[in-house]
């Protein structure tokens, strides 16, 4: 039986959000009636997504956060909302990138707690200093085993049992 488009594609937009990711659009596509492969490689689709481009828009969205700080208005607080954020995020994945490098980073990716994963991971990189190719790969990794971590802990069907 074929997957069902809407639900695949739910799922997949679902891996792009903040806070979501791959990690938890899993359990939205198994909750859509995906089967798990279908959920897996879905969400996977989202880790990649956001794995490849994330890195490489943090400059430009750092850039134009610097600007609109420089207002007045809403978006002089949105960007000072995002300059918080971002001192947190790499507050939170110092540690872990300090210490053990490319390896901290997909741990700290993979770790499917609030706060951790691709987004997270991706400004603490880019704030942090980690070269481009070498996030990408560490978002990559990282969000997959996030992934991984979800299905193999039962995480997927106990959340959609209960």
């Amino acid at each position: 039986m074929t997957p069902d488009p809407a639900a695949l594609a739910k799922t997949l937009v679902a891996s792009l959000l903040p806070g979501v990711e791959g990690r938890y659009a899993v359990v939205v596509g198994v909750k859509l009636g995906l089967p798990l492969q279908a959920a897996i490689a879905s969400s996977l689709g989202g880790v990649i997504l956001l794995s490849l481009t994330l890195p490489g828009l943090l400059a430009w969205g750092e850039e134009l956060a610097r600007r609109l700080a420089e207002r007045r208005g809403v978006l002089a607080r949105l960007a000072h909302l995002y300059f918080r954020y971002a001192g947190s995020a790499r507050r939170r994945a110092e540690p872990f990138v300090r210490r053990y490098g490319f390896l901290g980073l997909v741990l700290f990716v993979s770790i499917p707690f609030p706060a951790t994963g691709i987004w997270t991971g991706s400004l603490a990189a880019h704030l942090l200093g980690v070269e481009r190719n070498t996030a990408r790969l560490a978002l990559l990794f990282g969000g997959a085993l996030s992934v991984g971590i979800m299905v193999v802990t039962g995480q997927v069907y106990s959340s959609v049992a209960g």
